[in-house]
């Protein structure tokens, strides 16, 4: 981050918490005109800071109101057999976050799902269906607090 100064670390903060802003309006948060806005937003973009553009979705209006963390413990454990369970996973449309882990399990899934009856489909014909997995953990999610990708810089 020592390449970074204040005004891209403003910048990095009005987009993460509005990605939508417009180079005008980024150029008024910062005190800048909206020229050097641009080259810094796009040197940014550049250096990898800035990945991606998102919207956050609301999950529930769509029917996809059931959460869960999957965690998962593979059969074996290599490259190879790693490798294959992300190959796997990203094929998964219900997987909205995978992430290699240590501990208990190898793996934490996040899963969006309609209904329990979804959930159970899913577990058994699609994850089932991924021979390295060894067990599941399915932890059911009551009410969601906190949904933001954001970074508190």
């Amino acid at each position: 981050m020592n390449e970074l100064d204040e005004t891209d670390i403003q910048l990095l903060k009005s987009l993460g918490e509005n990605s939508n802003l417009t180079t005008k309006e980024l150029a008024a948060k910062v005190n800048l005109s909206s020229s050097p806005v641009f080259e810094r937003v796009k040197r940014l973009e550049g250096n990898g800071y800035i990945q991606k553009y998102i919207a956050l979705i609301d999950a529930e209006k769509l029917n996809y109101g059931l959460i869960v963390f999957c965690n998962i413990k593979l059969k074996q454990h290599d490259k190879t057999v790693g490798r294959q369970f992300v190959n796997d996973i990203l094929q998964l449309k219900e997987v909205v976050e995978c992430y290699n882990i240590s501990g208990d399990y190898d793996f934490l899934l996040k899963v969006y799902a309609k209904d329990m009856k979804h959930y159970q489909d899913f577990v058994f014909n699609k994850l089932g269906s991924v021979r390295s997995i060894g067990s599941t953990h399915s932890t059911f999610v009551m009410c969601e607090n906190k949904n933001t990708h954001n970074i508190n810089l």
